[in-house]
């Protein structure tokens, strides 16, 4: 199989041979009639689908073409196909229901790629007894995604109480000196505990792809093909 040439976009059908994970499509900037072909180029080479940042109007055209085609609104995320089997724990964590949207389409990522995951919400430093009553859950996870807005502690606090790598994902949420998640993604660069990893802000599908590449080091790579 070679890439998919559509004129427009050039598709890259060897990918999950190379990677163990199909590409995905990052619909933002792109016309629905764009990412509708995309898509449909895809799914006429068995290749499952995964589509960030996509709009009710596409995830329309999409599910009318295609029955087992799911879209979760609040991630904005499309999925047709992905793996069935869900293995190892991702869990990902968000300090608030603000956040939730971000938490979503990383473990809705994850879960995709064929790790098994939980989301844990609202459970920020403003309230962080909430997150001691769920450390037994997390400590069983192989992999930790903190998202959070604000200033973004959750992350260091988390990798401070955990024996498994921390993916930190800082969100856009905030009041204005947040600079757009912009204190977050600093404050988790410059976090003080060890094991913290941070991906880019509002960038849930990074993290949950990288969530799934260290679980499924637990039992051996998913192709995803």
């Amino acid at each position: 199989m070679t890439d998919i040439d559509l004129g427009y976009a050039l598709i890259d059908a060897e990918r999950a041979k190379r990677t163990g994970a199909s590409e995905a499509v990052f619909c933002e900037g792109k016309t629905v009639e764009q990412a509708e072909g995309i898509i449909i180029g895809m799914r006429e080479k068995g290749i499952p689908v995964l589509a960030t940042r996509a709009n009710a109007e596409l995830a329309k055209k999409i599910g009318d073409r295609y029955a087992e085609a799911e879209y979760d609104e609040a991630s904005r995320l499309l999925r047709i196909g992905g793996q069935k089997k869900h293995r190892g724990l991702a869990a990902v964590v968000c300090a608030g229901t603000s956040d939730l949207p971000v938490a979503r389409e990383a473990s809705l990522t994850a879960e995709f790629f064929g790790s098994a995951t939980v989301v844990i919400s609202d459970v920020g430093v403003a309230g962080i007894h909430r997150l001691f009553s769920r450390l037994e859950e997390l400590r069983n996870a192989n992999v930790i995604v903190a998202v959070a807005g604000m200033e973004g502690a959750l992350a260091g606090v988390i990798a401070g109480l955990v024996s498994v790598p921390v993916i930190a994902c800082p969100t856009s949420v905030g009041y204005g000196a947040s600079f757009g998640g912009l204190s977050a993604l600093l404050g988790m660069l410059t976090s003080c505990a060890p094991g913290v990893a941070v991906v880019n802000i509002d960038n849930g599908f990074g993290a949950g792809y990288l969530a799934h590449q260290i679980n499924s080091s637990a039992f051996g790579a998913v192709d995803n093909n």
